[in-house]
């Protein structure tokens, strides 16, 4: 049964803090981008488009403190175990992703 907490709790609504911490914006960008592997702060800044350094440093930051990636000695960025968890998770939402697309094209 769902339960009503304060927002960013995992301890007592795993789901919503998981919805706070996705919905920010960048976050699954990030994960996006990181997915295939490691990358530099650079690089992944290159593939960002329009996020900021100072935005991307944040995001990073919130996504090291909740376990999803870490940071490595070389100062680049990979997810954690729980972050490749994350990924599979996601697969559903990439094929509904990808089934939508289909259909909005369809209808044009």
């Amino acid at each position: 049964m769902r339960s009503a907490s304060r927002a960013g709790d995992p301890s007592h609504a795993p789901m919503l803090a998981a919805m706070d911490l996705l919905g920010q914006r960048w976050m699954l960008r990030i994960l996006w981008e990181l997915e295939p592997g490691r990358l530099g702060f650079l690089e992944l800044r290159r593939r960002m488009d329009n996020c900021s350094s100072s935005m991307l440093s944040t995001r990073l930051q919130r996504l090291q403190a909740a376990g999803v990636i870490e940071k490595r000695a070389d100062k680049s960025y990979e997810l954690t175990v729980a972050g490749k968890d994350l990924g599979r998770a996601m697969e559903s939402l990439w094929d509904w992703s990808e089934r939508w697309s289909a259909k909005l094209t369809d209808s044009e």
